[in-house]
């Protein structure tokens, strides 16, 4: 096994993992932003085998750079992590990835590491972390907190009350950031089908930190809402959103 560290330098030749190819405007896209968050100490860490097969990654970040609605200060969180074979996923792979978080955040003298799970869509299950020594802080709506701390003076991590900002917005809009380089995919879909419906859909890049941390979601960097209510908080496809848009339709007759 070896641990492949993506830069601002190599990434055209290692990739992001979670997207490959780098003629898509996905790719083009979390360039640009990976490039600006890399000097906020965002990392991002490839596991290969010997033959230079990619295994899985992670992207972290010191917390009060991470691009979720949370509160930690002086804890590393961890945005992403996943291992690419259902087949790998008991060899203990993900725990030598969340090990690099842990080793940074102790190098930066940092009381602990985070990450938000969920057992729904583009998040991690807590399951690995809580095998790694994390534990459960708090709970809100499909996400949860957790936490593993070394210091034991450090306060908790917390969330951000994303639900109270959902009411800023009527109408319909969607929100998305190039974190996650699929997004804009799904952004250009949606869109797409918002025409052929004569839908006024505002759309909305999240471009700083602040602005992910106070996203009306806990995904933080996509959200779906109507008039006040949050639909979708991570990726959806054409097809997806039409049903929401027919769903909506039906309920008004």
């Amino acid at each position: 096994m070896k641990i492949v560290e993506v830069t601002p330098e190599n990434a055209i030749k290692e990739t992001f993992f979670c997207i490959k190819d780098t003629k898509r405007q996905g790719f083009k896209d979390k360039l640009n932003w990976f490039i600006k968050r890399h000097k906020e100490g965002l990392r991002i860490k490839i596991l290969k085998s010997e033959e230079d097969k990619m295994i899985g990654f992670i992207e972290y970040v010191p917390a009060k750079n991470a691009w979720r609605p949370i509160d930690a200060d002086n804890y590393m969180f961890i945005h992403c992590t996943y291992i690419y074979s259902k087949n790998d996923r008991s060899k203990g792979y993900g725990s030598i990835l969340i090990e690099e978080a842990e080793k940074e955040g102790k190098a930066k003298c940092m009381d602990g590491v985070c990450v938000i799970t969920s057992k729904g869509g583009w998040l991690a299950n807590k399951n690995i972390f809580e095998k790694n020594g994390f534990e459960q802080i708090e709970t809100k709506d499909r996400f949860e907190l957790l936490s593993k701390t070394w210091n034991s003076n450090a306060g908790y991590p917390k969330f951000y009350n994303w639900t109270d900002q959902q009411k800023n917005y009527k109408g319909w809009h969607l929100l998305y950031a190039d974190q996650c380089p699929w997004n804009e995919k799904s952004v250009a879909a949606i869109l797409n089908v918002a025409m052929d419906y004569n839908v006024d859909l505002k759309v909305s890049k999240i471009n700083t930190v602040k602005e992910a941390k106070m996203a009306p979601s806990g995904f933080g960097v996509f959200s779906l809402l109507h008039n006040g209510k949050l639909l979708e908080d991570h990726y959806l496809s054409a097809t997806r959103f039409r049903n929401i848009l027919k769903e909506q339709i039906n309920s008004k007759i």
